[in-house]
């Protein structure tokens, strides 16, 4: 079987909520190829696999903020709160759904969240080092850590002013 995941559309569906990455039940019953409530059931059928550190419900605030970042409509789209799966529940989903997509995709899945442990890892380390160099060096060098520091760190989302100017 060829490629059945590309590891980016994965990365795209994964969502930091609660200090933990997590998918959400729409994207990943897509990814397997069944429908939402197909993958819900089978879930219910088999709660005691899923305790709350695996799959938990949002919280309606949670759900708008997330709602508001998708730009979907108050009439139509998902009318209720979604289901979403930690790193460990999506590996458990492997043992409730059985087809030999749903072994593939999620293969790629726990492919995608070790990459993203590793970049996430990767960057604590080198700006470990920065700080250990910058203790080391005098102010001479002040400029050049300063500009890497600027380099690693991702910008603040600039937002577009609402209304008339």
């Amino acid at each position: 079987m060829k490629d059945l995941v590309i590891a980016e559309r994965i990365e795209n569906k994964i969502y930091f909520i609660r200090g933990q990455k997590v998918m959400m039940d729409h994207d990943l019953a897509a990814l397997y190829g069944v429908e939402t409530k197909v993958l819900i059931q089978a879930v219910k059928r088999n709660l005691e696999r899923f305790p709350e550190d695996f799959m938990f419900l949002l919280t309606e605030k949670e759900f708008k903020i997330l709602r508001s970042q998708f730009v979907t409509s108050s009439w139509g789209g998902r009318r209720y709160i979604p289901y979403v799966f930690t790193e460990q529940g999506v590996a458990m989903l492997s043992s409730v759904l059985r087809s030999k997509r749903a072994i593939q995709v999620n293969i790629q899945i726990m492919r995608t969240f070790t990459k993203l442990k590793s970049l996430l890892a990767t960057h604590k380390d080198l700006q470990r080092k920065i700080e250990e160099m910058e203790k080391k060096y005098d102010q001479q060098f002040r400029v050049v850590f300063d500009a890497i520091r600027s380099l690693i760190t991702p910008p603040e989302p600039k937002r577009k002013k609402i209304g008339f100017l």
